[in-house]
This record gives structure tokens, C-alpha cells and sequence, in this order.
């Protein structure tokens, strides 16, 4: 059986899908079959993400309800011979899919892949249970901005109550920002939430670039960013170890400030 990850963050906008095609596509990559489902019923973006909107028949609501099987509904990525994609429904709502039958795709999907990989979508309503539901792990992408890690820290509570260990990516930071004193730094984030670190992924234009052409950037490999997408993905499939925990940050107090990390104990 493969491994079903689940990529969330709670705040819409901070990279979600990105790094959903250019980890799924990493994974592929390396030899994986990997299929990556777009769990954002209504709002789908992972096929445009993934340059695959075109090729759209049948969607996951489609599997749910019995008007074709899961075989049929993934599209074949034309670069990676190991790598699909499950779309998402644009007409249908977050309420046509339960976490039973989220349940029992995703263990459907696990029996014939070796990483199936879960966009999911913003928010922790019906859309966040449906989607962490059939999870074996989380990635958590949070972005060194207070509402990021607010919310963050939000979902890292729901996934423990749920059983789902859960690691984390620091999504678009600006070293000189950093150095600056106007970001928080990759420590920051780490300690204010207390999650283990998977990566660091650098603000990047290429990233935008990429995206809009529907190119997962890892395809291209010509980005800082893309490198550290493919070391991530080299570290689920166990043949790198982790990312080091970065030292304490300066701006841990303002963790403590919004209630998100412990004060220290005299």
C-alpha cells in the first residue's frame, strides 16, 4: 500500500497546490507512481497548476458517485509516465463528498501507488475533513506572515486530534527580508509552531513563472525553489535524510504574544 499525504495549511494562498504538482511531480521523478488528487471541490486549480485543464473528462465527484471509475477519471501526466491526476468538480459543492468516501478513494488510489498526494483546500470546514480524512501524514505550508502561522497553528491542533502526524514547509522566504528584520525566519516559524521541518521553500519568481505556465518547476530544475521541492520529495521517499531544525528565532516572543507557542518556564 502507498502513503497518502495530505498538503494544507489552513489560509488560502500561501502555495498549497504548487507544492502539491511540484512535490507530486518530484516523487514521479524519482520513479514513484504518484497520483495527486485536487480535494478543492468547486475551485479546482491543481489541473491548471499542472497544465492538465484541457485533458479534464471525469472529476473525483464523478468517482463518488458511482458515474465512473477511479481509473477513468485519472488523467496521465504526458511528462511523467508515473504520475496522474485526480481532478476536482467545478459545478458540484464541498458537501458532495463525505470523509467516508474520501476514505475509500484514497484506499483505492493506495493500493496501486506508491504516494498519493492531497490538495487541500482553504479553510478547516467540510472541504479540510473530507480531505485529511483518508491521510496517512500532513505536510503543513505556512508562509512567515502572522495570519499564515495563525492559521497554521489551527491545523496543526485538528491534525493532532485526528491522529495525523504532521511536518512542516516554510513557504516563500526572502533571506534578505529576513536579514533584514522585516520576515520572520524559517526558526521563527519552526518554533512559534513546533512542527518539524520538511523544507524551506525561497520566495521565487520562477515559481510564479512556472505556475502560470502550468509547469511544475521541478520539470525545469531551474530554481532554487524547484532543487528544494526535489529534496523534499527525495526525503519522503527515504532516500535523504530530514531538514535540520533551524535554532530558536528572535521573533519567537511574537508567538507567545498571539498565544501560539508556550512562555518560557523560569
Amino acid at each position: 500500500m502507498g502513503r497518502a499525504i495530505v498538503i494544507t495549511s489552513g489560509k488560502g494562498g500561501v502555495g498549497k497546490t504548487t507544492t502539491a504538482a511540484n512535490i507530486g511531480s518530484a516523487l514521479a521523478q524519482l520513479g514513484k507512481s504518484v497520483v495527486v488528487v485536487d480535494a478543492d471541490i468547486g475551485l479546482r486549480n491543481l489541473d491548471v497548476v499542472m497544465g492538465l485543464e484541457n485533458r479534464i473528462v471525469y472529476h473525483l465527484v464523478d468517482v463518488v458517485r458511482g458515474k465512473c471509475t477511479v481509473a477513468k477519471a485519472l488523467i496521465k501526466d504526458r511528462r511523467l509516465e508515473n504520475l496522474w491526476l485526480l481532478p476536482a468538480s467545478q459545478t458540484d459543492d464541498k458537501d458532495s463528498v463525505t470523509p467516508d468516501d474520501m476514505k475509500k478513494l484514497v484506499c483505492e488510489l493506495r493500493a496501486t501507488h506508491d504516494f498519493v498526494v492531497i490538495d487541500c483546500p482553504a479553510g478547516i470546514e467540510q472541504g479540510f475533513k473530507n480531505a485529511i480524512a483518508g491521510a496517512d501524514e500532513a505536510i503543513v505550508v505556512a508562509t512567515p506572515e502572522v495570519s499564515s502561522i495563525r492559521d497554521a497553528d489551527r491545523v496543526i491542533g485538528l491534525l493532532a486530534a485526528a491522529g495525523i502526524p504532521a511536518r512542516l514547509i516554510v513557504n516563500r522566504i526572502s533571506p534578505h527580508l529576513v536579514k533584514r528584520g522585516d520576515m520572520l525566519s524559517q526558526a521563527d516559524v519552526i518554533e512559534i509552531l513546533a512542527l518539524e521541518l520538511l523544507g524551506t521553500i525561497p520566495l521565487d519568481e520562477h515559481i510564479v513563472a512556472t505556475t502560470n505556465k502550468g509547469i511544475p518547476a521541478v520539470l525545469e530544475n531551474k530554481s532554487i525553489a524547484a532543487k528544494e521541492f526535489t529534496r523534499v520529495a527525495r526525503s519522503l521517499a527515504g532516500l535523504d535524510a530530514g531538514a535540520p531544525v533551524a535554532a530558536p528565532g528572535f521573533f519567537s516572543r511574537l508567538g507567545r504574544a498571539l498565544g501560539l507557542s508556550p512562555a518560557p518556564t523560569a
